[in-house]
Order: C-alpha cells, then sequence, then structure tokens
C-alpha cells in the first residue's frame, strides 16, 4: 500500500502497538490491547522484513518489553528496563528503510510507551506491583501487635529521599535512614517526602507538594 512507503507512517504504527502493549501491563483490559499492540506491530514488521527476519525482529522486539516487566515486577533497579527499552528501539529502528524512516519509529515506541500511563487515569490497575504494594495491613486490629512503635510513629513525618525510589530506596526522616517504597512511583533522589502510610516496618511514601 501506499501509505506505507510514508516515512511518517512508522511514528503511527509503533507508537500504537507500544501504547497497547504497554497498556495492557498497566491497566487490566483482559488481553484486548495486547491482541491490538501485537497486530499493529506485526504490520509493521511484516511491511518491512521477510518472513525470517520478521520472526526475529519480533522476538527482540518482545524480549525487550518481557524485559521491562521483569524489572517492574522483581528488580525495581531500572537496569534490565534500560535493555528491554533498547532491545525495543533497536528491533524497530533496523528494519526502516531509511534513516528518517527508522527515526519516526522509534519515537513511536517513545511516545507510546509514555502515552500508555493515561489509562492508569482512566481503567483499572493491574496489579502487577504485589512485591511492593502494602496489601496486608499489619495493625493492632487485626491481630499484629508486634508493629514497631518507632515506625508507627513516623506516620506524616517529613523527610528527604537519599537514593532514587524506583519505587524501593532509602529515605532519611529526624536523622535516621529507613527503606521506603512510593506508591509505583519514581522518585529522585534528594526529594522532599513525606510518610503516608506505615505498616509494619514498611513505610510507603510520595513527593511533598
Amino acid at each position: 500500500m501506499e501509505i506505507f512507503s510514508q516515512d511518517w507512517i512508522g511514528i503511527v504504527i509503533t507508537g500504537l502497538g507500544t501504547l497497547f502493549l504497554i497498556g495492557e501491563i498497566l491497566v487490566n483490559m483482559r488481553g484486548f490491547f495486547a491482541l491490538l499492540g501485537i497486530g499493529f506491530i506485526t504490520v509493521y514488521f511484516s511491511v518491512y522484513l521477510e518472513t525470517g527476519s520478521l520472526m526475529l525482529m519480533l522476538i527482540i522486539y518482545f524480549v525487550g518489553l518481557l524485559l521491562i516487566i521483569i524489572d517492574g515486577k522483581l528488580l525495581n533497579d531500572g537496569t534490565l528496563a534500560t535493555i528491554g527499552l533498547a532491545s525495543m528501539l533497536t528491533a524497530v529502528a533496523l528494519p526502516a528503510p531509511n534513516f528518517t524512516a527508522g527515526l519516526y519509529a522509534v519515537l513511536g515506541v517513545l511516545l507510546g510507551g509514555g502515552m500508555s500511563f493515561l489509562f492508569l487515569k482512566v481503567f483499572k490497575r493491574r496489579e502487577m506491583w504485589t512485591k511492593i504494594t502494602l496489601t496486608d495491613q499489619l495493625t493492632n486490629e487485626a491481630g499484629y501487635n508486634s508493629m514497631n512503635q518507632e515506625y508507627g510513629k513516623l506516620l506524616k513525618l517529613e523527610g528527604i529521599t537519599l537514593t532514587d525510589l524506583r519505587p524501593v530506596g532509602t529515605i532519611r526522616i529526624n536523622q535516621k535512614d529507613y527503606s521506603a517504597v512510593s506508591n509505583g512511583q519514581w522518585i529522585p533522589k534528594g526529594s522532599n517526602i513525606v510518610v503516608d502510610q506505615v505498616d509494619g516496618t514498611k513505610i510507603l511514601v510520595s513527593i511533598k507538594d
């Protein structure tokens, strides 16, 4: 089709593909977004590649996506996510017929990934961060009498981040250092924070308004 000869079409196809694939990770759409995303990405690769190369680039792209998921669910240090993003960008850039088309494809992945977070404002969040969220309340009412009283007194206190919270990191409150988590938000080092919730010895913080 003539439209696929236009360099700018890459930003549309890769953007929509990445938008829906990462959107499926972030919100619970029962696979609908995943199907849309796979469809757009497959169309992009099939336009420029033969069957053998098509499968290879699809694998590289989805391995990159998988690394981002693993980093977000298990490691939370950004290393695998960075490698995964690089893999996705490489996968869409290499098949492009020229530099401009490749640049458009890369921009599509970046824009699609960024815009996918807008789904969180509309749809129900997927519970993929269970490793770091405070789902079980260790309160006296629930029968947990061993709650650390020192940590309990931190509620609503203000402090500063000593490391990036991705979303796990170290904070300092009243000259003491604590391990803390943000609610899925990346908070940079040196930010002023406030303690929103204390669950046993787990501290949930957010950026101070």
